[in-house]
């Protein structure tokens, strides 16, 4: 990659930055409508409709067991698919984008998984497909990640760090909002879904433009599927670091996909009736990371700071979860709830932001972001396997409790992050060098070390 390519110039500390091949106006909107597409897909079924079709099927903790196998299942999947859809990404060349191609692909094939799921009538079907969907959105969200890093410029990625957060919550308020127009647990409610993620992933790719790249002389065998999923920590120090901060503060937001069970098992909440409360705690949460995230992540530019934010987040993250904890009434939750949205704000103001910033090279960004993103997804696999032994051991107070211990391990951690600016101070704190490969370097078997 040539050093006037848009990608590398953003990448390039110091370069004068090249024009994007997407101007913002259309880039954020289109880079905002993918992943809310993407999120209403993956997350409405998380937070209500595996909840109601599992427990259709089994009862008590026969269904909370099933739902920790599906999820924990379907984790795993998007664990390995997110990589595999970054690297296959960067190394497309087709005239239609290497990005524009697998976030249609990734649309449309997941949306027809959700339809499958929408009749499936047995525990192992749901995990079947489950698994399949996650695999297929994956694609879709590893490409539209990489194109952050392809297209927008470095001194704007915290504000589009900002509203891409806000899509997490926004993705499925909205999913949850439009599932509860029609009757629980039937077929129209996977069946909308799936049909408003396939048709904003066509619009997102109707709006983004790419400079069509040139063949790169690498192959994807077992080495380059081992380094899809690797980068040496002791080289690139401020990478890992990073991965283990989006790891533990995501491990501690992760416990929302139990908000159903939760509400049904300790404050008796009715199947009929849960779906309503989850959406009102949603718009509590939505509201408030709304502010922080778009906030947040525009202040975070301006004063060239990011660290301070995942301090603030993680130890917030950990009031919330341990009122969660104790909660003796739903009110007590409802104010846990706005909490953790508030600190989940905060946290996604500036997280993809700083994961961009420290990132090995420009070329490499659809794999590289996509190691990042498993630190979304084990998390969504570690806490439905774990789950049931916290819950076994003290309910759902201890669980709760060792997750909000995980929000502060976080904002612990992020000290060995470099701050802005401060990338190539070296030590432990050393970031790598942002460099496109060279012609030679990109001709070589790539190396199980990097």
């Amino acid at each position: 990659m040539s050093l006037t390519d848009p990608a590398a110039a953003a990448a390039l500390p110091g370069t004068a930055e090249a024009a994007p091949a997407t101007p913002l106006g259309r880039l954020v909107p289109a880079l905002m409508l993918s992943q809310v597409g993407n999120y209403i897909a993956l997350l409405t079924p998380l937070q209500l409709l595996l909840t109601l079709r599992l427990s259709e099927l089994a009862s008590g903790t026969a269904a909370t067991s099933a739902f920790g196998i599906v999820t924990g299942f379907g984790a795993l999947f998007a664990l390995v698919f997110n990589p595999i859809g970054g690297r296959i990404s960067d190394l497309t060349t087709a005239r239609f984008g290497r990005r524009r191609t697998w976030i249609l692909f990734g649309a449309l094939a997941g949306a027809a998984a959700l339809v499958a799921l929408a009749f499936a009538t047995a525990i192992w079907q749901i995990v079947v497909l489950w698994c399949a969907t996650q695999a297929l959105f994956n694609f879709q969200s590893a490409a539209t990640t990489a194109t952050i890093a392809d297209q927008v410029p470095a001194k704007r990625r915290g504000g589009v760090s900002g509203l891409m957060g806000f899509t997490i919550a926004a993705g499925p308020l909205l999913g949850l909002g439009i599932a509860n127009t029609q009757k629980a647990g039937s077929h129209n409610q996977w069946l909308i879904i799936a049909g408003i993620a396939a048709v904003l992933g066509i619009v997102a790719v109707v709006l983004i433009k790419e400079h069509r790249q040139p063949p790169r002389n690498e192959g994807f065998g077992w080495a380059g599927i081992g380094q899809t999923f690797w980068r040496n920590p002791a080289r690139y120090p401020a990478f890992a670091w990073a991965w283990l901060v989006r790891f533990l503060i995501t491990c501690a937001y992760a416990s929302s996909t139990y908000n159903a069970f939760y509400l049904i098992q300790r404050f008796h909440e009715s199947t009929d009736e849960v779906g309503g409360v989850v959406l009102t705690l949603s718009l509590i949460s939505v509201v408030l990371l709304a502010v922080a995230s778009v906030v947040g992540g525009y202040i975070s530019d301006a004063i060239k700071r990011q660290k301070p934010f995942v301090v603030v987040a993680g130890v917030i993250a950990a009031i919330g979860l341990l009122l969660m904890a104790f909660a003796p009434s739903i009110a007590f939750v409802y104010v846990a709830t706005a909490l953790t949205g508030l600190g989940t704000g905060i946290f996604f103001a500036i997280d993809l932001a700083m994961c961009v910033r420290v990132l090995p090279n420009s070329e490499d960004a659809g794999k590289d972001l996509a190691i990042i993103n498993m630190a979304n997804s084990l998390p969504q696999s570690i806490v439905p396997f774990i789950a049931p032994v916290l819950l076994a051991i003290g309910g759902y107070t201890a669980f709760f409790a060792f997750l909000a211990v995980l929000g502060v391990a976080g904002a612990i951690a992020v000290a060995f992050v470099p701050e802005v600016g401060k990338e190539n101070a070296g030590g432990i704190f050393a970031a790598p060098l942002h460099r496109p490969k060279t012609p030679t370097a990109a001709a070589s078997s790539p190396r199980l070390a990097d």
